[in-house]
């Protein structure tokens, strides 16, 4: 029997579920944890924020598939920590948190003046899917299996460990057994049952017009490839989330790609039956009704989701099946196979033709914006510079209101899981350390950040975090001086007939909207970065060959028409999308 810390305790099970990285400032309170990580030798990622922290452990885990863990110090440190959670457990990333806590003589309750004590567990248990905090030694280990459990359970999210300082750091003599994740976890995905396999498999075989909706859920188990055979099994059209995009890469022809927005309407209204995978339909899914999907009664839904809370959430599933999508997509492929003869492909294939000429009918219009080469440069050209010059599998994250926009419309996502953004939060600066965590899962790889100015003033010190850490994040901020999407709002609630005749009203037309100037480039070299600043589209692809050259993090300030860049496509979609279905 050895002496031993708490914090030890929870590294070393760390360590037996693969753990390999974990991110967070280090602080005294959670010494005995961080510094039983390094002996083991677990990479420990320093960000300047806490929240970067969360979000750099969100996008680690969205793009490996592993258990993206944080940790916090307990008040300030925890308090900073909150804001990223609150997005990671939108976002639908398996993070978890390990905090410090004041000890429990003065916390839990507060005896009323402690110093940095705040009901941490409380507040994280309403944001995220658990919390727990440990109230003794002894409780260490179990409550640990218990938020390891929980992270791995239905639909990923947050789950955090609150653990007092003085059990932290404190050493007791223990002898501590530790236990293999599958003693205390399911480490198999959930299969589905093969009747349920059958039935979902009869219902797309004898459809007229069958498509698939494809969610996260499809990213975390892995099924890109299984999703391929079924949806080209079946001629299927195939429409995503947002988070979703290039599950299915776009290159497909049976791909629908969300910045068609009105095929995607078109597409689901005229689905007879659909299979929903790994999506729960929310807000930017139109929440599955009409009018831009199908009424209920007139289509059948086939619903596959690890999450039992999640079936049936916004449109009834006539065919609910909880299960992981991979298990469920390699199955029905198998079952398709053996059917195949039932399929009408070539009735399908006419159909799905007609929308890929919509869709280049898009595109042809979109890339009409390409053809204008004034100075400052029209946004429309950073995707696609960046879509030319980035490797096919480089990730791209997008942050910002129209930078965002402008980045989706302009890149298409060809490897499946390349594509980080906050899609169903919109959280503004979350990019920045997203950025940083995506080169921590794919090292070797450079990666894209298409980013506004307004977004980027959020977290810009992270520009540090990725020179230290030797991170190759490219960090390419588009800059109109303004909240672009904000201000578009105002001019059509202040003065709609000229903003619709002249694009844009004058300076003191519109309410504290325009920012003063920051030299981004500047900004970045003053921390380590390459730097450059481009206004012509001329400029722009030279300038970003010489950032990907210098082999390490690099900001390119893009100066944008400010106008032109206000003026998104899609806005009015947005827009639409924030009211409640009429139908």
């Amino acid at each position: 029997m050895s002496e031993i810390s708490g914090g030890e305790i929870i590294a070393r099970m760390l360590q037996r579920e693969g753990v390999e990285k974990v991110f967070g400032i280090i602080d005294g309170t959670y010494f005995g944890f961080y510094s039983s990580l390094h002996r083991l030798g677990i990479d420990i990622v320093t960000p300047r924020h806490e929240s970067c922290a969360a979000h750099m452990a969100g996008a680690y885990a969205r793009l490996t598939g592993r258990l993206g863990v944080c940790m916090a110090s307990n008040g300030p440190g925890v308090a900073n920590l909150l804001p990223g959670l609150v997005v990671e457990q939108a976002e639908g990333n398996r993070v978890l948190a390990i905090t410090s806590a004041r000890r429990p003589g003065i916390m839990y309750p507060d005896r009323g003046g402690a110093y940095q004590c705040f009901d941490q567990s409380g507040v994280i248990g309403r944001i995220g899917k658990w919390s727990a905090a440990v109230s003794a030694f002894e409780r260490v280990p179990e409550l640990t299996r218990k938020a390891l459990r929980k992270s791995w359970e239905g639909r990923p999210g947050v789950v955090h460990l609150d653990v007092p300082e003085n059990i932290m750091n404190g050493k007791v003599k223990a002898e501590v057994a530790y236990w293999s994740p599958g003693q205390y976890r399911n480490a198999e995905p959930l299969a589905p049952t093969t009747d349920q396999v059958a039935k979902a498999a009869a219902l797309l075989v004898q459809a007229r017009a069958p498509m698939i909706h494809a969610g996260s859920g499809v990213i975390h188990a892995g099924a890109f490839d299984a999703l391929r055979r079924v949806a080209e099994l079946l001629q299927a059209p195939v429409t995503t989330s947002w988070a979703a995009r290039g599950v299915l890469p776009e290159t497909s022809p049976l791909a629908i790609p969300m910045p068609h927005v009105k095929l995607n309407h078109k597409v689901r209204n005229e689905a007879d039956v659909v299979l929903v995978v790994g999506s729960r339909l929310g807000e930017t899914d139109w929440w599955g009704k009409p009018p831009y999907w199908r009424p209920a009664a007139e289509q059948q839904t086939i619903q596959v989701d690890a999450d039992p809370d999640m079936i049936g959430l916004n449109k009834p599933a006539d065919l609910p099946i909880v299960a992981d999508a991979r298990r469920f997509l390699e199955a029905l492929a198998a079952e398709l196979e053996l059917r195949s003869n039932g399929i009408d492909s070539a009735g399908r294939q006419g159909r799905v033709a007609a929308y890929a000429k919509t869709m280049r009918e898009d595109r042809e219009g979109w890339d009409k914006a390409l053809a204008d080469m004034a100075a400052p440069m029209h946004p429309a050209h950073i995707g696609a510079v960046c879509q030319e010059l980035f490797p096919e599998d480089s990730v791209l994250v997008a942050d910002g209101g129209n930078a965002t926009i402008w980045a989706m419309f302009y890149h298409r996502v060809t490897v499946p899981n390349t594509v980080l953004s906050t899609f169903k939060f919109g959280m503004l600066g979350a990019g920045m350390a997203q950025a940083v965590g995506a080169a921590m899962a794919r090292p070797g790889k450079p990666v894209c950040c298409i980013i506004g100015d307004g977004a980027f003033g959020f977290q810009p010190q992270e520009v540090e975090t990725a020179v230290r850490n030797k991170a190759q994040v490219i960090y390419v901020v588009l800059c109109d001086k303004q909240w672009g999407m904000v201000k578009m709002n105002q001019q059509f609630m202040l003065r709609p007939f000229k903003t619709m005749i002249f694009k844009h009203l004058d300076p003191d037309e519109t309410i504290k909207t325009d920012l003063g100037e920051i030299a981004f480039d500047k900004l970045g070299q003053s921390m380590g970065a390459y730097g450059e600043r481009v206004s012509d589209p001329q400029q722009l692809k030279p300038a970003l060959q010489r950032a990907l050259a210098s082999g390490g993090c690099a900001v390119i300030h893009v100066d944008v028409d400010p106008v032109k860049h206000m003026w998104a496509p899609g806005l009015i979609h947005f827009k639409k999308m924030h009211e409640e279905p009429k139908g």
